[in-house]
């Protein structure tokens, strides 16, 4: 009994000391919220900074405390912070990652907390994109369309027939271009897929594939159609059949391959849509580039998408106050800010009419041209998603653009270990 009197008394002494310790609210009441922000591009930085520092003016009462984080371990982080029960109010991070917090129970349904003006604000089919279940576990405000970041020099010189949201490359067309495009060690296309799986995912949308199927009792399966594999077959033909794709940058990020690209050795790279800043930094004087829509195929100009997101941690002891700091944050002229900041496209509706997101400058226009076809990523709901990602479907799709397996043996691997996976977050 004095065993279990002493360790009651203990816990009681932890809790009163942990609320002494809290950052949330001082001890003249004011409420300190922490944002972790996954912003990273100066301009980013800069303007989520100022519009935290906006709302610190005007709100005494409710301090935001600004928290860097990383996109690079934000879902190993999160995770921790969860589990330690050190999570910040609200939260930055990306549709995809949310699925296993969600279920965990561990961001706050948003449903009954955010104000009408904000959710009339952005269409329902960037609502599917976080909402499980009932519930809606984050706020999805920035997306990217991936393109094709081109020579315009190069092109232009070609021939070849320029492509517009209107009138877009095919996949086979496609091909044909960039075959065109080679010969004398330079490249029509160079695909950098050190993280190659969210890529061929939502590319494949445009020829039709879904590779994730929801069965009638709501369980998720893999399965590798022919539409899933019209990109890997394009991307892996270009590499090991046309050459017209250079093997090396298959292990490379984006920014690896663009002083190919303005060197000349690669008339075009698919990039997500935030690049162009990069390359507007630093294109040589002189260098001429062009943003094109993606090649489409049966659904048409259709990309998976997995949009920025803010949520609220459901330990957050201030979920009103981190709620009217959203509402604050994504107010449309807020939102095109962090658009700009972000070279990336706003998913509200009045936010993206916005004249500074359709300018032909740096392929403004081009991008705003095809938000109306963005829609959520196949693996948007998936719970296990992360580990799918990366124990099964990142090594297989490696090893078949590098050409170490064929065909068969990626359908296999996708399918029979994806689902063993897969099965272990859906009993």
């Amino acid at each position: 009994m004095r065993t279990t009197l002493t360790c009651t008394r203990l816990l009681t002494v932890l809790v009163l000391l942990l609320a002494a310790c809290s950052p949330h609210a001082g001890d003249d009441g004011r409420v300190t919220l922490r944002f972790q922000s996954l912003a990273w591009q100066d301009e980013s930085v800069r303007a989520t900074k100022e519009l935290v520092g906006e709302w610190n003016a005007a709100h005494p009462d409710v301090q935001v405390e600004y928290v860097q984080g990383s996109w690079d371990s934000v879902h190993d982080q999160l995770l921790t912070s969860f589990e330690g029960g050190e999570a910040p109010d609200v939260i930055h991070d990306a549709a995809d990652d949310l699925a296993d917090f969600a279920h965990g129970g561990y961001l706050a349904d948003l449903t009954g907390l955010l104000p009408r003006r904000l959710k009339d604000a952005i269409p329902q089919h960037s609502w599917a994109t976080t909402t499980f279940g009932e519930g809606v576990y984050g706020v999805p405000f920035l997306q990217e369309p991936r393109v094709l970041i081109a020579n315009a020099t190069w092109l232009r010189r070609s021939g070849v027939r320029i492509p517009s949201p209107e009138h877009p490359w095919s996949w086979p067309e496609f091909r044909q271009v960039t075959k065109r495009l080679s010969g004398n060690g330079r490249y029509g296309v160079a695909w950098p897929l050190k993280e190659p799986v969210s890529a061929t995912l939502n590319l494949s949308l445009s020829a039709g594939g879904r590779l994730f199927h929801r069965g009638a009792d709501g369980k998720v399966t893999v399965r590798f159609d022919s539409a899933d594999a019209e990109v890997p077959r394009t991307i892996r033909d270009q590499v090991s059949g046309a050459h017209s794709a250079p093997r090396s940058t298959l292990g490379s990020g984006g920014s690896d391959t663009l002083p190919g690209f303005f060197g000349g050795r690669y008339a075009m790279v698919p990039l997500g849509f935030s690049y162009r800043q990069q390359i507007a930094q630093q294109a040589p004087k002189g260098f001429a580039w062009q943003v094109l829509p993606a090649p489409a195929g049966a659904g048409g100009l259709t990309q998976g998408v997995s949009p920025q997101t803010l949520s609220i941690a459901e330990d957050s002891p201030h979920k009103k106050e981190a709620a009217a700091f959203l509402d604050f944050l994504l107010r449309p002229k807020n939102m095109v800010r962090l658009a700009l900041g972000d070279w990336m496209l706003p998913t509200g509706t009045e936010a993206l009419s916005d004249p500074a997101l359709h300018t032909a400058k740096d392929g403004w226009a081009t991008g705003t041209a095809l938000a109306g076809r963005l829609t959520s990523a196949p693996a948007q709901s998936v719970r296990g998603y992360p580990e799918w990602k990366d124990k099964v479907a990142t090594p297989a799709f490696q090893e078949y653009y590098s050409g170490a397996i064929g065909l068969p043996e990626l359908r296999r691997r996708l399918e029979g270990d994806g689902n063993l996976v897969l099965a272990r977050y859906q009993r």
